[in-house]
């Protein structure tokens, strides 16, 4: 009887097992089902006020071979008459963003948004780790400039980076000043371990202020020093912390996965498997591919001047690289005219989260060659 009742048992949870199996399958199939529906992977285009495609507009997603390699962007312009605008993404691409943070770019330009080397649209499994270069990442950049300048026949374009892209667009600047109007940085990188060092101690004041003990433990085993350099420890914990005190990717974004994650794979624009190689992307880089170099450069030095006029936007709550050092970096900048605008209702990523005042601060200033709404010019 007992031998009956122990068989019973066995039988009954394997049952169980079995149904949790399929419940967990169905789910997983229903899932997949849900992100292959929303992810037809074609850009929506600009439509008049009849619901027809907008006259002379263009809302694109295109590969072309830049130095050996297959890369992606999106091209969006209600006019491809406008200036052409080429913009450099930090660690992650961000188009995606556009969908929940639209920056009314494609009013005043022909916007390329181009997914770099190794990232997003431009993933792939076999890049060799070594070709992941600064030099290399330039000579994509002088590249896909000069495809544009031809394409769209315009012997000059504009500039736009954006946190980790400005580590590369700055020193394009530099070195082809020749092919711009200007320079924008967004989020200008200067001195990135210093940056990480100024984050590291205000995070640790306030989540000790805040009393929050977990989070202090966790910080103060992994120390960020300016001699010790960055623990991997800190790394796994930097987006988390800097999101919950609102000096991430925006102010008012607390969240890395509803706020980045989610919103990725809601983005109709992206095929399932390109929105997958979007996060094999990052899983592969880390912060950066670039991360090393960036922590053992002073821009300052690398770049002391431009040859082209220069604008620097901003967020005033930004740690994820210090508003602070970027406007020290500005003051010693050298450059024909140059203007720094301080974004108050932002952290790391002012032309999403208060893209009117960038907007106005492009017909004001920027398109003029003037700085006259900047902070410090």
């Amino acid at each position: 009887m007992k031998q009956f009742s122990i068989q019973s048992i066995i039988q009954k949870g394997g049952r169980i097992m079995l149904i949790m199996l399929s419940i967990l399958i169905t789910c997983t199939l229903i899932l997949v089902g849900m992100l292959w529906i929303i992810s037809p992977g074609k850009p929506e285009p600009f439509l008049d006020e009849n619901g027809n495609r907008l006259a002379g507009s263009i809302s694109e997603k295109i590969h072309i071979n830049i130095n050996g390699l297959d890369q992606g962007m999106f091209i969006k312009s209600k006019d491809v008459k406008h200036p052409v605008l080429l913009y450099l993404h930090g660690g992650l691409p961000d188009y995606f963003l556009t969908q929940k943070y639209p920056t009314g770019l494609e009013d005043y330009f022909t916007v390329v948004w181009w997914e770099q080397r190794g990232s997003g649209l431009s993933y792939r499994a076999n890049i060799p780790p070594a070709s992941m270069t600064l030099e290399q990442m330039i000579a994509d950049t002088k590249q896909v400039t000069n495809y544009l300048r031809k394409r769209f026949g315009q012997e000059k374009i504009y500039l736009m980076a954006h946190s980790g892209g400005t580590f590369i667009g700055i020193q394009v600047a530099a070195q082809v000043p020749e092919l711009y109007h200007a320079y924008i940085g967004v989020a200008q990188m200067s001195a990135q371990l210093k940056s990480e060092s100024l984050a590291y101690d205000y995070m640790l004041k306030q989540f000790k202020k805040q009393g929050n003990k977990k989070m202090v433990r966790k910080l103060e085993s992994a120390p960020v020093t300016l001699t010790d350099g960055i623990p991997d420890a800190y790394l796994y914990l930097r987006d988390e912390a800097m999101h919950s005190l609102g000096i991430g990717t925006t102010h008012a974004m607390h969240s890395i996965f509803t706020g980045i994650f989610l919103p990725s794979l809601a983005c109709r624009e992206y095929t399932l498997m390109e929105k997958i190689n979007m996060w094999r992307g990052k899983s592969r880089s880390g912060v950066s591919s670039l991360w090393d170099k960036m922590l053992v450069t002073d821009m300052a030095k690398q770049v002391p001047a431009l040859a082209i006029p220069v604008y620097f936007f901003h967020g005033i709550y930004d740690y994820t690289v210090s508003y602070h050092l970027a406007k020290d970096y500005f003051e010693q900048l050298k450059a024909p005219i140059k203007g720094f605008y301080t974004f108050r209702q932002s952290a790391h990523s002012p032309l999403f989260e208060e893209p009117e005042k960038m907007r106005q601060i492009f017909e004001e200033d920027v398109f003029v060659g003037k700085n006259k709404l900047a902070n410090i010019q």
